[in-house]
């Protein structure tokens, strides 16, 4: 959203944090502009995306990649996984894989979505392509997904190639 779109939040009031509400939704009371006595509630509630997004940037804070321990990012959609290996302090992405790659989706047979075998086969792919590039140290960043299925199945396949984290 535009900043512009949010100027009402400035007259808006939000509960103080020891109310006891969901994680994901709040409560936002807007002034009523043809009542001077009463107000508008309204529960805001984010989406999953937004939730994601928000765990993503509470993890970026703590990680970052350097040339001696570059950032082992992962991001998952619904039909593909991209896995990079990226050092942060040049912006640089030393390796990747992917599932839209032609010579891994053609290695890889799967109708809908990735399945758990297709994330294994892919942490084997980025830790052999670190290896060949002399990185044995990464920083795991599971991109604000939970550490479960699809990201760790990637995170032992590529421990079991011989990826420190």
């Amino acid at each position: 959203m535009l900043a512009s779109s949010l100027s009402f939040l400035h007259s808006c009031t939000f509960p103080s944090s020891s109310s006891s509400s969901s994680s994901s939704s709040s409560l936002l009371t807007i002034p009523n502009p043809n009542s001077s006595s009463s107000s508008l509630s309204f529960v805001v509630q984010a989406s999953r995306r937004e939730d994601r997004t928000a765990r993503h940037v509470r993890i970026r804070k703590k990680i970052e990649g350097t040339p001696e321990r570059p950032r082992l990012s992962i991001f998952r959609s619904n039909k593909h996984l991209f896995v990079q290996v990226i050092d942060d302090t040049k912006m640089h992405t030393l390796a990747s894989a992917s599932t839209m790659q032609k010579a891994i989706a053609a290695e890889l047979n799967y109708t809908a979505s990735p399945t758990i075998e297709v994330a294994k086969r892919m942490g084997e792919i980025i830790a052999k392509s670190c290896l060949e590039k002399g990185i044995t140290k990464v920083a795991f960043d599971r991109g604000g997904y939970p550490y479960h299925g699809r990201i760790k199945a990637i995170a032992d396949a590529a421990r079991e190639q011989g990826l420190d984290f």
